[in-house]
């Protein structure tokens, strides 16, 4: 088969790899759609070589890994020692895409990215992942995928959806709040669609044109363009009786970004961090303690608000396939994160078997 390898300094190959097979615990799955995320242009602009991965600080790796980590598709091999409860050929899944000890309490409630032992694999970053026509993972990472949803829309919970999902979560925002997300990419556009869907009032910012008027057809009811507005934040109090934003989320990873996010939410305000990489400086006193603002570090989701996700996506009707602009096979994968490195559209999937 063949898979698309990150070989750094934004140059990529399409290579062959032979067709997996699955060992015991293990399945093979069909990839129909495998989602582009931010986090994969780190390691697309990074230094090629086996230290790549240290981008994001996960370790180095050695030889060719086929990239891409927001799989979905269909089981077709099944290894032993695997229950019948927990995949089956033909199942529609997603995958969790990170391999932990399986043991631990982190890996035992779904969050194998924090497994006490250390991860032992990012699928696409440090294992081969979903941007090939087969991927072999462990059973025990697919979450089933409910027939409402189409694979793309599997795709994009398998990351980029699903990281807004468990960040809103671990802010408990509400319907009756207003949100300001910094950074209209693929996470937080994603934010915005499904803040609005619950009824909160949401802010979006970005310095692209082209991701705001996305934003604002996905449900926000604020649009601010930081390289064009002199005082982000007295907008933002502008838009709430003076007080702030009751939560905030910052998916862009900008260092300036980030420290407005904090700033900008109002006494006992929560903000997040999403955005992977960079660093913040804030001065702690004014910005944080004397207004007891509560900082969250959300990274990704566990296999059961993944699951979560995916059900609230089902039931509500919220259309996450419209985050999709661009639908690439293979063939395309250089054309593909050429336009997705200049960060102005929206996001872009691969269909593997199509």
């Amino acid at each position: 088969m063949k898979g698309v390898v990150f070989a750094g300094d934004r140059k990529l190959e399409l290579m062959d790899f032979p067709d997996p097979s699955p060992g015991p615990g293990e399945v093979v799955l069909e990839i129909r759609a495998s989602g582009m995320c931010g986090s994969d242009l780190k390691f697309y602009r990074a230094p090629g070589g086996p230290g790549r991965t240290a981008a994001l600080g996960l370790g180095a790796t050695s030889g060719p890994l086929i990239a891409g980590h927001e799989p979905c598709g269909v089981v077709v091999a099944v290894g032993p020692n695997v229950p019948q409860n927990q995949a089956w050929v033909g199942m529609r899944a997603m995958q969790h895409h990170y391999r932990g000890c399986g043991v631990c309490p982190q890996c035992s409630t779904g969050w194998m990215q924090l497994c006490d032992d250390g991860v032992k694999e990012v699928y696409g970053v440090t294992g081969h992942g979903a941007h090939a026509r087969y991927m072999k993972c462990p059973a025990r990472t697919l979450v089933e995928l409910p027939e409402a949803l189409s694979f793309e829309t599997g795709a994009a919970i398998s990351c980029g959806t699903g990281t807004a999902w468990g960040a809103l979560q671990r802010l408990g925002l509400m319907g009756d709040q207003t949100i300001a997300v910094f950074g209209q990419g693929p996470v937080g556009l994603s934010a915005t669609l499904l803040a609005a869907k619950m009824g909160a009032r949401v802010i979006a910012l970005d310095t692209a044109p082209e991701r705001l008027g996305r934003a604002k057809e996905f449900g926000a009811d604020l649009l601010i363009n930081p390289a064009e507005t002199n005082d982000v934040l007295g907008a933002i109090k502008e838009a709430t009786h003076g007080l702030g934003a009751h939560a905030s989320l910052d998916a862009s990873s900008n260092p300036l970004a980030r420290r407005q996010a904090v700033q900008c939410v109002r006494t006992w305000g929560k903000a997040c961090f999403v955005g992977e990489g960079g660093d913040v400086t804030l001065d702690v006193s004014p910005d944080m303690l004397r207004r007891q603002v509560t900082l969250i570090g959300s990274w990704t989701f566990s296999t059961v608000g993944q699951a979560e996700c995916a059900r609230y996506v089902a039931d509500r009707g919220v259309p996450v396939d419209r985050l999709f602009t661009h639908r690439w096979t293979l063939e395309q994968a250089e054309e593909a994160y050429t336009l997705f490195d200049k960060q102005t559209t929206g996001k872009g999937v691969f269909l593997p078997a199509a």
